[in-house]
């Protein structure tokens, strides 16, 4: 059974933190299976990396993604095991849009731990290190955005369109510094560099998209259970043809969640779960629509409320 007007949304790169999970690691059996069975598929012990290991090695975008992703599935295996109901739609930004896709029944959870890790490797090496960057921008328009980033020399781009006035933008260095004194120049609230190491959804990123085709190639995709609203688009997509040929677009294409949270608001969703660490997109879907009740299941406690909450 599905909740008609809720949504089920999952975190990408940044939610990372060393720690996470672990009152609902000991207290679900489905987290502490799920983690053990990402172990298996990627060959280390995962749990203990989260846990123990150092704050620099789990940003590594090769371990990043498959860190999240697990993360992800593990607490909506936890909540489907104390009951939950099956939500409406479902989505995730950039990475997210992975564990979206396992939630729902199109990725196997042991083919998507493998895939992602390729994917963080892939995105890594696509691009030297300091020969790329993101930069967050705050209080200017999208159109202003693209405009500015157009006229720019090098490759810059608005890459994620996170909510209203908040913008990410990415590509080479010099052209992200450029864009963000003009951006400056027009108006911005913050123009701030972001600490990541490669341009992700840029156009400079097609080497990683070729190479994930090659990956894709050999992973079954089934038709999704719980329509999936994917970044390219902001819309479902029930074809799994068309879903791996999304997925590839993905790593060079702008992540549009502002118009995907707008695409469930229109399709009548009106609650939003954000399952994964963190509360990175609840703050980002208020700022979209301000009438969405936001829940979270990263504790504990905030799964049962939920869960009681939404029955």
């Amino acid at each position: 059974m599905s909740e008609s007007n809720i949504a089920f949304v999952f975190p990408g790169q940044g939610s990372q933190k060393v720690g996470m999970l672990a009152a609902a690691y000991e207290q679900y059996e489905a987290v502490r299976d799920t983690f053990a069975e990402a172990s298996e598929a990627l060959a280390y012990d995962m749990w203990d990396l989260i846990q123990n290991g150092e704050q620099e090695a789990l940003n590594l975008t090769e371990t990043t993604q498959p860190v999240l992703l697990t993360s992800s599935v593990a607490l909506w295996r936890a909540w489907l095991e104390q009951g939950g109901a099956k939500p409406a739609r479902m989505a995730g930004h950039s990475l997210g849009e992975f564990s979206a896709l396992v939630a729902s029944g199109s990725l196997a959870f042991a083919d998507a731990v493998r895939l992602v890790r390729q994917r963080g490797q892939f995105m890594q090496t696509a691009v030297p290190v300091g020969e790329g960057a993101m930069a967050a921008i705050i209080g200017v328009d999208d159109a202003r955005i693209n405009e500015i980033c157009a006229a720019v020399d090098g490759v810059v781009a608005a890459v994620n369109f996170n909510s209203p006035g908040q913008v990410v933008i990415a590509g080479h260095t010099a052209a992200v510094d450029e864009a963000i004194v003009k951006l400056k120049e027009a108006g911005a609230k913050r123009a701030l560099p972001l600490p990541v190491s490669a341009p992700f959804h840029t156009e400079l990123m097609k080497p990683a998209g070729e190479r994930l085709e090659a990956a894709l190639a050999e992973i079954s995709i089934a038709v999704p259970e719980v329509p999936v609203v994917h970044n390219v688009h902001a819309d479902t997509e029930a074809d799994p043809e068309k879903i791996r040929a999304l997925l590839v677009e993905q790593i060079y294409s702008p992540v549009q969640w502002t118009r995907c949270v707008q695409q469930m608001t229109g399709s009548g969703i009106e609650r939003i779960v954000e399952c994964g660490p963190g509360k990175v997109l609840s703050g980002l879907n208020r700022r979209i629509d301000k009438s969405l009740a936001s829940f979270s299941l990263e504790e504990p406690e905030s799964l049962a409320s939920t869960l009681a909450e939404l029955g």
